[in-house]
């Protein structure tokens, strides 16, 4: 139970301070909340790109620099990002500098605009969404990769999409309340 008298999924819950605060808000107000609309999936799925071997923490730390960074993410303006772009962003302190995965942003937006508006991401995310299922006792309980998390790692790769392995696909999942992964007696009301 947080200082708020709130039950919170384990990794939301810590010392207070700023972090915790960043961490503790991203669980209560988005993280497991549905969200549609190619934009915002493809800001999501850079993030999580960019998390992989990281703390997550590091990631909401820079979100803000990397939305600058990344013209907010429309899929049109990353995609015509060039090697001069990639330059400047292997320069910028304010986002996490790894070559690998700003190439794999810059090309996954170019894989998304091939599949036409940027909602036919949106639409092609949530076709892996599984049926509901009830919340998980505890965090033992939620895995790294689902079978669905698979198909889709798989068919992004197809499309020409990078950095979208399952666990990666799958965290995708969680966050954008795809899947409902808060535990059972965690207060954030499951999506409808």
């Amino acid at each position: 139970m947080s200082e708020d008298g709130l039950i919170r999924c384990g990794w939301a819950v810590g010392r207070p301070g700023p972090d915790f605060e960043l961490y503790r808000d991203y669980h209560d107000q988005e993280w497991g909340r549905p969200l549609r609309g190619g934009v915002a999936l493809f800001e999501r799925m850079s993030l999580e790109a960019f998390q992989s071997g990281l703390s997550w923490l590091t990631i909401l730390r820079k979100r803000e620099n990397f939305r600058r960074a990344f013209c907010g993410f429309e899929i049109d303006k990353v995609a015509r990002f060039s090697e001069t772009d990639a330059q400047r962003l292997l320069a910028d302190p304010g986002i996490v500098r790894n070559r690998a995965k700003i190439d794999a942003t810059i090309a996954n937006a170019r894989a998304a605009e091939q599949l036409g508006s940027p909602d036919d991401l949106s639409e092609l995310l949530w076709s892996f969404a599984p049926p509901p299922r009830s919340r998980p006792v505890d965090g033992s309980e939620i895995p790294s990769a689902t079978a669905e998390s698979k198909a889709m790692a798989k068919e992004l790769k197809r499309r020409g999409f990078r950095f979208v392995g399952p666990t990666t696909a799958y965290a995708l999942m969680q966050a954008t309340g795809m899947v409902d992964d808060h535990v059972r007696d965690c207060w954030v009301p499951a999506p409808r």
